[in-house]
């Protein structure tokens, strides 16, 4: 019954089989660059992508504040993702940038996310229902923002359900966050989870806390004023709030 959940498309065949028909379609003779966060996305793609019989190397592209949890289970489960390592931590950028991340001004995905695959064809597990923005994406496409770099989006039109229905499915294991009621395994903090979820990963994590702390008072002692409060306290408030 489990495999009933994964939806039907027009034509009668399962978002899994169009998903691996994707994949299938458009394989580079170099292979993909697969991009591996650890979450439940990212580990439908890569089971797609060896079910597929690609070609594909993984990369994990570490940010400095993910969830210890989360670096504990890809190197048990998958220890033959690459670790990409960025030039400057969380920290460091909210120091140069002299402003924390938000939903809009996203430059911490943009520096520590988005930093490999260059001039590659890169699959990614972003999904039409994640958000407004992405409701714009299309399966395959040109990035528009790095030279001759392509993504793929095999599973774009997937729900929720259809994730989790295919990892029951075929047994996946998945990081324990997800069984403590956690949507998102992403950053520590991050702008993108509610309100809600970054208020328990500060008191879930308050080494991480104190360091994002440290970092808003550093853009302080700059000069840099917040219109949101005078003290690392209350911009922390106001983020946390967001």
């Amino acid at each position: 019954m489990i495999a009933k959940t994964i939806q039907q498309d027009l034509y009668g065949q399962s978002f899994e089989d169009v998903a691996i028909s994707r994949i299938k379609e458009y394989e580079p003779p170099e292979g993909y660059y697969l991009a591996f966060s650890g979450g439940k996305d990212s580990i439908v793609i890569y089971d797609l992508a060896v079910r597929a019989g690609v070609k594909f190397d993984a990369h994990f592209s570490r940010t400095t504040v993910d969830p210890p949890e989360v670096l504990k289970f890809i190197k048990k489960y998958y220890p033959d993702v690459i670790w990409e390592k960025p030039k400057n931590s969380m920290f460091q950028i909210i120091r140069k940038e002299k402003t924390v991340p938000t939903r809009r001004m996203r430059f911490c995905c943009r520096q520590l996310k988005e930093i490999g695959g260059n001039e590659r064809l890169i699959i990614t597990g972003i999904r039409w229902e994640e958000s407004f923005k992405r409701k714009k994406r299309q399966p395959f496409e040109k990035s528009y923002k790095r030279k001759d770099t392509y993504f793929l989006h095999p599973i774009i039109d997937w729900s929720t359900q259809d994730v989790w229905a295919y990892i029951r499915k075929y047994n996946l294991p998945y990081c324990s966050l997800y069984d403590e009621g956690q949507d998102r395994v992403g950053c520590i903090m991050c702008p993108l989870k509610s309100s809600r979820a970054r208020r328990l990963d500060a008191e879930k994590y308050p080494k991480y806390y104190r360091a994002y702390l440290r970092a808003i008072q550093s853009v302080l002692d700059s000069g840099k004023k917040f219109r949101c409060g005078d003290t690392a306290e209350e911009v922390m408030d106001w983020w946390i709030n967001l």
